[in-house]
C-alpha cells in the first residue's frame, strides 16, 4: 500500500506509479490495490476550496489514473463536510475587487485521454469526467458552492444520510458556475434543476438519492467500506479498457445526436472484438471463472 499524508516526500508508492508522490497539504492521497483515496483535509474550514487544493487534486486523480494499481478512485472530505465551497477569504477578496477568480481565465493545455477538440472537457471540473478510471464522489457531509459542480463531475455519487447539497450561488450574487446549468438538468431534469438553483434550499441524502443527484444512500460508517468494495467488485469482473471506453462514449455522446452515438458504438463494438480483453472475457465464461483482465494504462 501506498499513501501520502502531507507530511514529506519521502512517502513511497507502488512500483506501478509512474514518479514519486509529493507533498500535499490540503488533501491525503492513498492508494490501496485497488482502490486510490483522495481526501478533502481542511476539516477546520469544512474543507473549503483552496487554488492549492484545487491544483492537488488534479494531480491525484492524474496520478491515479497513471498507477496500474488503480482500478477505481474515491474523492470524499475529511471530517464533519464534503466540502464547503470556495474559501470564504477567497469570495470576500472577489467582492471587493482585490483578486481575480481562481480558474477563470485558465489557459494551460489539457491531456486527458478523451479530450475532444471541441473541448468539451477542459474545463476546471470535466477532466475527472476525460479520466480513464470510475471516480466515486463519497459524499460524507455538506456540498455547498463549487463543490457541487465538482461532485456531478465525478461518475457516481454515494451518500450518507448526514450530506446535504446547497447551491448558494443566487444568495451571494453569482450564477451557475463551472458548468453545473449543463450538468444538473442532466442528472435531475430542467424543472426540478432550476427549482434547486433558484431557492438554494437545502437537499439531504435521503431526498438527494430520491432526486438523483446520488447513486445509492447508505449509513454514514458504511460510505468508505461501500464505495470500496463497489471498485473491488469492478475489480475482480470488470475489464478497465472496456469501463475506459463506456465512460468516454456516456460522456461524449451527450454532445451528439442518437445517429452519430450508434455509429460511434458499431465502431467500437468492432474494435472490441479484437482486444485480448473479449477473448478472456468470452475463455472465462466457458471456463466458469473471474476474469483476469490487464489494469490500465496498458503496458506497451
Amino acid at each position: 500500500m501506498s499513501s501520502n499524508s502531507g507530511t514529506g516526500p519521502e512517502d513511497t508508492v507502488s512500483e506501478n506509479t509512474v514518479s514519486e508522490i509529493p507533498a500535499y497539504r490540503d488533501i491525503l492521497y492513498e492508494v490501496d490495490d485497488p482502490v486510490a483515496t483522495i481526501t478533502l483535509n481542511r476539516p477546520d474550514s469544512l474543507n473549503a476550496w483552496t487554488g492549492r487544493m484545487d491544483d492537488e487534486i488534479r494531480d491525484a486523480v492524474t496520478r491515479a489514473n497513471q498507477d496500474r494499481s488503480v482500478v477505481g478512485i474515491i474523492i470524499t472530505g475529511a471530517g464533519r463536510a464534503f466540502c464547503a465551497g470556495a474559501d470564504m477569504k477567497v469570495l470576500d477578496q472577489l467582492s471587493s475587487g482585490e483578486g481575480q477568480a481562481e480558474g477563470a481565465n485558465e489557459a494551460e493545455e489539457r491531456n486527458y485521454p478523451w479530450a475532444n477538440p471541441q473541448g468539451d472537457f477542459d474545463g476546471r471540473f470535466p477532466y475527472l469526467m476525460a479520466t480513464d478510471k470510475p471516480i466515486i464522489a463519497a459524499i460524507n457531509g455538506p456540498v455547498a458552492g463549487m463543490a457541487y459542480p465538482f461532485s456531478l463531475c465525478c461518475d457516481l455519487r454515494v451518500a450518507s444520510p448526514d450530506a446535504m447539497f446547497v447551491v448558494a450561488f443566487p444568495e451571494r450574487g453569482l450564477i451557475a458556475e463551472w458548468g453545473l446549468s449543463w450538468m444538473l438538468p442532466r442528472l435531475v431534469g430542467p424543472a426540478v434543476a432550476l427549482d434547486l438553483l433558484f431557492s438554494s434550499r437545502r437537499v439531504k441524502g435521503e431526498e438527494a438519492h430520491q432526486l438523483g443527484l446520488v447513486n445509492q444512500l447508505v449509513e454514514a460508517d458504511d460510505l468508505l467500506p461501500y464505495c470500496r468494495r463497489y471498485i473491488e467488485r469492478l475489480a475482480e469482473r470488470c475489464s478497465p479498457a472496456s469501463m475506459a471506453i463506456m465512460k468516454h462514449q456516456v460522456y461524449s455522446q451527450m454532445h451528439v445526436g442518437l445517429g452519430k452515438a450508434e455509429g460511434e458504438s458499431q465502431r467500437l463494438m468492432v474494435e472490441s472484438f479484437d482486444r485480448p480483453d473479449f477473448a478472456e472475457g468470452v475463455r472465462s465464461f466457458v471456463e466458469k471463472r473471474s476474469p483476469r483482465f490487464p489494469r490500465l494504462p496498458l503496458e506497451g
